[in-house]
């Protein structure tokens, strides 16, 4: 049976992987921030489903923007798990909806704490783990706007597109240690992450965008009607694309992949990835890494 740890599984997305994947019979570690505080209803939820349906789930606590949580739980999981871990799902993330100029340092700092270094954060703890497991692997929950932009999403957009080439150096870099990363970039999903984010700390720059202002709550509005729709994606699509990637075999699985409503982000993934093959291969000559 092989450990999983996912990381934000309090809401969304996070918590139906850590459910579809226990299901499918692997041990989860499903972390959340909180878990005797704000968080405590869901670990409480969460534990009762893995009781009543005989399935393995072990909620613990996790703030990923902490060395000193993120290494307890290191410390907890070489304790309680003789067989270490095989896979890390950094799913943890916050989304910025608004105008980017009014966005303070600070608030930058803060998304960039969770949605980016976050997941180094993460990342750089569990390695010597997934290093160990006969297939380890990394899987980080992206976005499409890891790949397109979106206006006033800008801080949000910066951190993705950071996340991106931080996964696909790893990918490269860890390949002849045997384990593989891959990338998965969620369309809009009713999951509440659209309104995670603060309100912008800058009034003055606020201010003098005037009307313009209201944009971001306007598009917000719009999400929530197609939400609403009968055309409304399925949040399940995204457990289901965490399954697939972690039962392909070992070495043959994607960088990314674009899932859902993905506005011919694939499409681009497609014409983008033959470009960067050709560097590492042809100009780099150092195709062992591919």
């Amino acid at each position: 049976m092989k450990t999983v740890l996912i990381t934000g599984a309090s809401n969304g997305l996070g918590y139906l992987s850590a459910l579809t994947l226990a299901r499918k019979g692997y041990n989860v570690w499903a972390t959340m921030r909180n878990i005797n505080g704000k968080n405590s209803i869901k670990k409480e939820q969460l534990e009762t489903i893995a009781s009543e349906e005989n399935i393995s789930i072990t909620v613990a606590e996790l703030d990923v923007t902490s060395d000193t949580s993120t290494n307890d739980l290191v410390n907890r999981i070489l304790t309680e798990e003789e067989t270490g871990l095989d896979v890390l799902i950094n799913n943890a993330g916050m989304m910025y909806v608004g105008i980017t100029e009014a966005y303070s340092i600070k608030q930058v700092q803060e998304q960039f704490d969770t949605n980016f270094f976050g997941v180094i954060r993460t990342s750089k703890a569990f390695l010597p783990l997934l290093k160990k497991s006969s297939d380890g692997l990394i899987i980080n929950i992206s976005s499409l706007a890891g790949r397109l932009v979106f206006p006033y999403f800008g801080i949000y957009c910066a951190s993705k597109f950071a996340l991106e080439a931080y996964s696909q150096a790893l990918k490269y870099e860890l390949k002849p240690l045997g384990v593989d990363v891959s990338v998965i970039e969620p369309g809009p999903y009713p999951s509440g992450l659209l309104y995670s984010g603060p309100k912008e700390d800058d009034k003055t720059a606020l201010d003098s965008y005037g009307e313009m202002a209201s944009v971001p709550k306007t598009m917000l509005q719009n999400f929530d009607q197609f939400f609403k729709s009968d055309d409304s994606p399925n949040p399940q699509e995204i457990p289901d694309a965490i399954l697939k990637v972690i039962e392909m075999p070992k070495g043959n699985r994607l960088i990314r992949q674009a899932v859902g409503v993905d506005y011919n982000t694939n499409e681009l993934n497609d014409k983008i990835g033959p470009i960067q093959e050709h560097l590492i291969k042809e100009t780099l000559q150092m195709e062992h890494l591919i």
